[in-house]
């Protein structure tokens, strides 16, 4: 995807959006100077771009009694599909996202689990089952320090 060309508008509801996706558009009109109407237009625009790829409301983990967060890298058999592995791993609730990336491995998962047995069970008879997985490393996360969304500038 290329970069798209935005204004300073543009910016300004992206970061009211980001900080409050629940912020109504008037208020994001008030704060920009201009009219509902354009704050929709400019929405929808910012979608159909493909800048703005949904909504969604983020739920605390450890809320929901899944205390144990693992990032998990693995490597894949270079003969196997990774396309195939992706499908597989999407089907394990327990794993949040899934990253191509470089070095050793190919694929950086983040796992959600109850407890440290539920993860052990997640990893040795789910992931490490699937077709062209060879082998993966775990690293416990202690605390997450802080998550955000890519940094929207004007």
């Amino acid at each position: 995807m290329s970069k798209v060309e935005m204004d300073a508008i543009d910016h300004k509801i992206l970061r009211f959006l980001t900080q409050n996706a629940r912020m109504p558009y008037l208020e994001i009109a008030r704060e920009c100077g201009v009219s509902g109407a354009a704050i929709h237009q400019r929405v929808k625009k910012l979608t159909d771009m493909g800048v703005i790829r949904g909504t969604r409301i983020e739920i605390a983990p450890k809320a929901l009694g899944y205390d144990v967060c693992a990032i998990v890298s693995v490597a894949t058999d270079e003969s196997v599909d990774y396309m195939e592995t992706v499908e597989a791993l999407k089907a394990i609730p327990e794993v949040a996202s899934c990253h191509f990336i470089t070095g050793q491995n190919n694929l950086l998962l983040k796992l959600y689990c109850r407890d440290h047995e539920h993860f052990m069970h997640t990893l040795m008879e789910r992931v490490r089952h699937i077709k062209g997985v060879t082998s993966t490393e775990t690293f416990i996360s202690l605390y997450e320090a802080f998550s955000r969304q890519a940094q929207v500038e004007e």
